[in-house]
């Protein structure tokens, strides 16, 4: 049964704001008027869903009554199928919206990709998931910010992080996070034997300045020459930055910006995002194992995702799910991975 109350309740909410944001008051107060833009915002859907349960029950309660009329029965019946269907789909949508939002969802992500195993064909590879990953957020309209690189020999990545801003940007990456896979043959390889090689993948929400306190002298900064190829303008400064946090033991070294203040905004970004992961995570094994993974590093261990090339095809080993398009999905079309993975987290969810 759905909570009629508090869906009611939601779409009095939504009018309310509707007419809120129509006051010279708010109009007038940019910061309040964001904050209730937002709010609105997030009601929309839940509060479009119900007007149309409301709408079809409505028809579906005429159309029942309508069987008693032999001029109409013929027509009820025809209709009362295909209405009871469009309910039953609606309620169901309504349930997954009513589910308890992962406060992260809403927040900027820091995404971090490194090579494993599989010597250069691995950071070729780590650089095809970064460029896969900015491909999507193009498609998704977000932006992607550099914080931090190293380069492979061989023109690939051993490590890379960036910043990716834009609407529900950790909702939609957050099980991205774990070790990818890749089967093909490597452009260096002569008689053309498939060989398999992993990247890793972290996904972190951004932290806020108030969701993670670190204290000045809990923080060792050196400052060093930045390392680059080919003897670039970035070579000639001191302006990489490493902080090693002592509590925690976590080292961020950045050095992409010839700033050295840059450099050490970008640091500290990914600084915070790693504690805040720290103290989900701890929090997240005192209150559930079930919800152990989903918020850290739980799941990295293991392989989650293989990208076979020579058969065009990419398996999650999650769901299972097998796509024969990985041209497509390496170019930036994630939708129908995200998707599979968001539904079936929001089945177990509905299944505890």
């Amino acid at each position: 049964m759905l909570p009629t109350e508090k869906l009611e309740e939601l779409a009095g909410r939504h009018a309310e704001l509707e007419e809120m944001l129509c006051q010279p008051d708010v109009l007038a107060d940019s910061k309040r008027y964001s904050a209730l833009s937002k709010e609105r915002a997030e009601l929309g859907d839940v509060v479009a869903a119900w007007g149309a349960f409301r709408e079809v029950e409505c028809r579906l309660a005429e159309d029942r009554v309508a069987l008693r009329d032999p001029e109409l029965r013929e027509l009820a019946l025809e209709e009362i199928p295909q209405l009871e269907a469009e309910l039953e789909t609606l309620q169901a949508k309504l349930q997954l919206l009513l589910l308890p939002r992962d406060p992260n969802d809403q927040r900027n992500t820091i995404l971090e990709i490194r090579s494993g195993t599989g010597g250069e064909e691995a950071a070729l590879f780590a650089a095809d998931l970064f460029r896969m990953y900015c491909r999507h957020a193009e498609r998704r309209g977000w932006k992607v910010e550099l914080l931090s690189t190293s380069e492979a020999a061989a023109g690939g990545l051993k490590e890379v992080v960036a910043l990716i801003s834009g609407s529900q940007v950790y909702a939609q990456l957050r099980f991205e996070s774990g070790v990818h896979r890749v089967q093909r043959v490597p452009t260096t390889e002569s008689q053309g034997r498939i060989h398999t090689s992993t990247a890793t993948v972290a996904v972190l929400p951004e932290a806020d300045e108030v969701d993670v306190q670190i204290r000045d002298e809990d923080l060792q900064i050196s400052i060093a020459a930045s390392g680059g190829p080919g003897g670039q303008g970035v070579n000639t400064t001191n302006s990489a930055v490493q902080i090693l946090h002592r509590p925690s033991n976590i080292i961020v070294k950045c050095q992409d910006e010839r700033s050295q203040i840059k450099n050490k905004a970008k640091a500290m970004k990914v600084l915070r995002a790693r504690l805040l992961e720290r103290e989900q995570q701890a929090q997240a094994d005192a209150i559930s194992a079930e919800r152990r993974g989903m918020v850290g590093t739980g799941e990295r261990a293991e392989k989650i995702r293989t990208y076979n090339f020579p058969q065009s095809r990419l398996t999650d080993h999650r769901l299972p799910l097998t796509l024969h398009k990985l041209g497509q999905i390496m170019d930036g079309d994630l939708d129908e991975v995200i998707t599979a993975l968001r539904t079936h987290h929001q089945a177990e969810l509905l299944g505890r």
